[in-house]
């Protein structure tokens, strides 16, 4: 497969946006584009259907039909740990149907955009988390830090983790969460000295979702697999 598995430092950082506007970019270089969001909790019922705002948004960025459980095999209702919420559903996340269910989108398109769920360790079932998920997938590593008290050592025991599994690191994004953080920028050069991989963009504050000023924080360039 071609393509990058989308990971972050914690859950709501950015994940859904970033990946969108990738997908955007990559869309306007002329590529074939698709993208999946295996596993999701807090989904909604739409016409009896649990549907996930993630995946939708997902969806409508990428350039390459695919039906919705092809994108999001793994649906919640609760916004709760995946691994809890499937259990409750009476389900276990088996990580042999996501890489099945990846490469068969990944032949229809010439890359595959996969973001992750939560954390890099955030559990799926009782024995593996997402970073087995990102093993079986073997795609490159891009990760998402929310630039806020804390994220320095966020970032780095990830990055750190990552590099344990032997997959590479891309790059990062830089998220501009927090509007109260004084040192966003001092935090960022500390990243930049420590991460040992390229900065791929810097989102800046925004209120709503907008796809232009997300995808103009981006060099096409850094996306080429």
């Amino acid at each position: 497969m071609r393509g990058f598995f989308i990971t972050g430092t914690d859950t709501d950082v950015g994940k859904t946006w970033v990946t969108a506007a990738m997908l955007h970019v990559l869309n306007q270089m002329k590529l074939k584009t698709i993208a999946m969001k295996p596993v999701a909790s807090g989904c909604q019922r739409i016409d009896r259907q649990l549907r996930n705002a993630d995946a939708l948004c997902l969806m409508q960025q990428m350039n390459t039909s695919a039906d919705y459980q092809e994108v999001n095999p793994y649906s919640f209702e609760p916004a709760i740990a995946p691994h809890i919420a499937a259990k409750q559903a009476g389900e276990v996340i088996e990580l042999e149907k996501i890489q099945q269910a990846a490469e068969q989108l990944a032949v229809r398109a010439d890359v595959i955009l996969v973001e992750g769920v939560g954390g890099w360790a955030v559990p799926l079932n009782e024995t593996e988390d997402v970073a087995d998920l990102a093993v079986k997938l073997k795609l490159p590593i891009i990760m998402v830090v929310s630039i806020r008290l804390g994220c320095i050592n966020h970032a780095l025991l990830t990055a750190q983790s990552i590099r344990a599994t032997g997959l590479p690191i891309h790059g990062w994004i830089a998220n501009m969460c927090d509007s109260s953080d004084l040192f966003l920028e001092e935090n960022i050069s500390a990243l930049q000295l420590r991460l040992n991989c390229p900065m791929l963009a810097k989102i800046p504050l925004l209120d709503e979702f907008d796809i232009n000023k997300l995808s103009s924080c981006f060099d096409p360039e850094y996306l080429t697999a």
